[in-house]
C-alpha cells in the first residue's frame, strides 16, 4: 500500500495501519503520543517542514497528540475529530467506513437555490445535527432546497456561533461529531435538499488555538477585527494555502457537502499572483467535475467588488455568488427607519430600488459611513450571483436586543420583506424561525473557558454596539441564559399569528418554484420600474412562455398600479382575502403589500 498523501494533513486510518502526517517546521524533534497505549513515537522530518510516521495495526478511533521538541502534547491542527473538546486529544477517524445512502443525489445549482440558514444549536431542542435532522420535513414542506448551517468545526466549549473554531476539520463534539454529520447530510440528501457549510478562512478560534506552536500559520503583516491575518502569502505560505484548500474539499468529498459559505473574505489577504480564492475555486471545479455534481462557493464580502464574481478570463476569482449586504441594508432601512451605523448609507426606496436593479447600491459613489468612495459597478453581473435576505445570524444577533424583523417592524412589514426577498430577481435566503415570525431573539454567545478571554469579549460586543448609539449594554454572551434564550419555540409554527405567516412562506416558495419568471433570471428578462412619490417598486419578467408581473408597494397608503396590457390573473398577494380588485387595467395595491400576477 502507499501510505503518502501528497498535500494533505491529519490522520488517515486504513485496513493496515494509521499514517500521520503533520506539517510543524517549528519542531526539530515530533513525536506522536497515543493515548490508551501509552507509546510515544518519534516521527519521520520528511522535508518542508513535514513529519510523519505510519501505525501498523492502529484502527480508527484512536486518540492521540504531538510533542513538539519535547514539550506539552498538544492536539493535531488538521484532527477530524476532538472527542473531548478543544484541548483534549484528537482522534482517527475512517470516512470511508460511512455508507452512503445518497447515491441518487445529482446536487443542485446556485441559481437554483432557496436557502435556509440555520445554528445548530439553537434549531432544535436537542440542538444537535440529529435535531436538524428530525426537522427535515418541516423544511421539505417549507419548500426550501438547501439547508446552511452555521460553522460546525470544533469550537470550545457548547455554546458558540461556530465563528470562534480552533480546529477547521473536526465537526462539533456537542452536535454529534463526524458521523452524525454525514448522517445529517445523508438525510438532507435523501430528502432532496442541498447542504451548504459556513467556513472560516479568515482567522481561527482564540481558545483551543495551538496552530502558532507548529508554524507559521500567521502573519503580522496584516491585521483582521480578530487579530492576526492567516498566511496566505508570506514566507513559508504553501502549506498554509494547502492546508485551507483541503479543508474544502474534505467536506465537500468527505462529507458529501454541496457548496461552502466562505465567512467574511474580505480578511482573507493575499497579494499573490494567483489569489488563494482563484485556487480554492479551481481546486473545488475540478473536484466537482470528479464527482459529477455541482460543488460551489459563495463568499461573503462587504467590499462590493465585482471581481470576486467575475470570471479568470475578465480578471477575477470567479466564485459562484456573494451575499448581498446592499440588499439587507436597503430594505432594512427602509422599512424600519433606522439610520445609525452602517444604516446611515440607507433609508431611501430608491436604494432599495437599485439594490433590485443593480445589485450594489454603493458601486463606486460615496459612502457617508466609511466616508470614502465604495463598491464597483454590478449591474452586467447575472442576478444568480446575489444572496439576498431579509434576516440573518449577523443582521439579527448583531442588535442589542437580537430582535427578529417581525418584532422591529411589525408582522405587515415582515410579510412585505418576505415578498421582497423570495419575489426578487435573486438567490433567497431565509434565517431560521422567520418562516413563522419566531419572536425569541438570536443573541450572540459563547462558552468560552479563559476568564480574560470572556472579559475581552464582554469588551468587544460593548465597543461594536457603540455606532449604533443603543442606550443599554449588551446581553452577557457567556450567561447559559442568554444561549437558551435563543431556541426557537417549535409550538409556536401551530399557532396564530405564527400559522398565518407560515402559510404566506409557503406559499410564497410554491410560486417561486412553479413559476421559472420568478427565478434568477439575465437581467435582459426584466423590467423593472420604481415609483419614488407612491413607493411603488414592479418587476416585470419572462421566461419562455411563463411571464409574471410583482407589485410591490412601500409606501404608507394605497396606491393604483398599472399593469402591463393583456390579461393577468392573481397568482398570490400577501393581503389576506385580497383579489386583486381592478379598476380597469390598474390594480389597488394596499399599503406595505405586494401581489403576483401570472399570464
Amino acid at each position: 500500500m502507499n501510505h503518502s498523501c501528497p498535500h494533505r494533513q491529519g490522520a488517515f486510518p486504513s485496513a493496515d495501519g494509521t499514517l500521520f502526517r503533520v506539517w510543524a517546521p517549528y519542531a526539530k524533534k515530533l513525536d506522536l503520543l497515543l493515548s490508551g497505549k501509552r507509546k510515544t513515537l518519534p516521527m519521520h522530518a520528511e522535508g518542508g517542514g513535514f513529519h510523519d510516521i505510519f501505525v501498523p495495526g492502529l484502527k480508527a478511533g484512536a486518540l492521540y497528540k504531538y510533542s513538539i521538541n519535547g514539550g506539552q502534547p498538544r492536539p493535531d491542527p488538521a484532527s477530524n475529530s476532538q472527542p473531548q473538546g478543544v484541548h483534549g486529544p484528537s482522534q482517527t477517524v475512517d470516512h470511508a467506513a460511512f455508507r452512503w445512502r445518497d447515491c441518487g443525489w445529482k446536487g443542485i445549482t446556485p441559481d437554483k437555490l432557496l436557502l435556509y440558514e440555520l445554528h445548530t444549536g439553537t434549531f432544535s431542542p436537542r440542538g444537535d445535527f440529529a435535531g436538524i435532522e428530525s426537522k427535515i420535513p418541516h423544511l421539505k414542506k417549507l419548500g426550501i432546497n438547501a439547508v446552511e448551517l452555521m460553522p460546525v468545526a470544533q469550537f470550545p466549549g457548547g455554546r458558540n456561533w461556530g465563528y470562534d473554531g480552533a480546529f477547521p476539520y473536526a465537526p462539533q463534539n456537542t452536535y454529534g461529531g463526524p458521523h452524525a454529520l454525514k448522517r445529517l447530510v445523508d438525510a438532507c440528501h435523501r430528502a432532496g435538499l442541498a447542504v451548504i457549510l459556513d467556513v472560516v478562512y479568515n482567522h481561527l478560534g482564540p481558545e483551543g488555538n495551538y496552530f502558532g506552536c507548529y508554524g507559521p500559520y500567521f502573519t503580522g503583516k496584516y491585521r483582521t477585527p480578530w487579530g492576526r491575518a492567516v498566511n496566505f502569502d508570506g514566507s513559508d505560505s504553501v502549506p498554509v494555502r494547502d492546508f485551507f484548500i483541503q479543508n474544502a474539499l474534505h467536506w465537500l468529498r468527505d462529507y458529501h457537502i454541496d457548496g461552502l459559505r466562505l465567512d467574511a473574505i474580505h480578511g482573507i489577504f493575499d497579494q499573490s499572483a494567483c489569489h488563494f480564492l482563484s485556487q480554492l475555486r479551481r481546486e473545488t471545479d475540478a473536484l466537482s467535475a470528479a464527482e459529477g455534481r455541482p460543488l460551489f462557493l459563495i463568499a461573503e464580502s462587504d467590499l462590493n467588488d465585482t471581481r470576486i464574481l467575475r470570471g479568470e478570463s475578465a480578471g477575477g476569482y470567479g466564485l459562484a455568488a456573494q451575499w448581498s449586504d446592499d440588499f439587507h441594508h436597503s430594505l432594512h432601512a427602509l422599512l424600519t427607519g433606522e439610520n445609525t451605523g452602517y444604516y446611515e448609507d440607507f433609508g431611501s426606496f430608491s436604494h432599495l430600488a437599485k439594490a433590485f436593479s443593480s445589485g450594489f447600491v454603493y458601486d463606486g459613489g460615496y459612502s457617508m459611513h466609511r466616508r470614502r468612495a465604495h463598491g464597483s459597478p454590478s449591474g452586467g453581473l447575472h442576478p444568480r450571483m446575489f444572496v439576498v435576505c431579509s434576516q440573518n445570524h449577523d443582521q439579527v444577533g448583531n442588535r442589542l436586543a437580537a430582535e427578529r424583523l417581525s418584532a422591529i417592524a411589525g408582522v405587515r412589514k415582515a410579510r412585505l420583506a418576505a415578498g421582497a426577498v423570495l419575489l426578487s430577481p435573486y438567490v433567497p435566503l431565509i434565517f431560521m424561525g422567520e418562516e413563522y415570525a419566531e419572536t425569541a431573539p438570536f443573541n450572540y454567545f459563547v462558552s468560552h473557558g479563559d476568564k480574560k478571554l470572556i472579559a475581552a469579549v464582554r469588551r468587544g460586543r460593548r465597543r461594536e454596539f457603540a455606532a449604533f448609539n443603543w442606550p443599554a449594554p449588551p446581553p452577557d454572551p457567556q450567561d447559559r441564559k442568554v444561549f437558551d434564550a435563543s431556541k426557537l419555540d417549535w409550538r409556536k409554527p401551530a399557532r396564530a399569528p405564527h400559522s398565518a405567516m407560515l402559510k404566506l412562506y409557503r406559499s410564497l416558495l410554491a410560486v417561486r418554484r412553479a413559476h421559472p419568471s420568478l427565478g434568477c433570471l439575465p437581467r435582459k428578462n426584466t423590467v423593472i420600474t420604481d415609483d419614488e412619490q407612491n413607493k411603488i417598486l414592479t418587476l416585470r419578467r419572462k421566461a419562455g412562455t411563463d411571464e409574471t408581473f410583482t407589485v410591490f408597494n412601500f409606501g404608507g397608503s394605497s396606491a393604483q398600479a398599472a399593469l402591463p396590457q393583456g390579461r393577468w390573473r392573481l397568482l398570490l398577494s400577501s393581503e389576506p382575502g385580497d383579489n386583486g380588485k381592478a379598476d380597469g387595467a390598474r390594480r389597488l395595491i394596499p399599503a406595505e403589500s405586494f401581489a403576483i400576477f401570472s399570464r
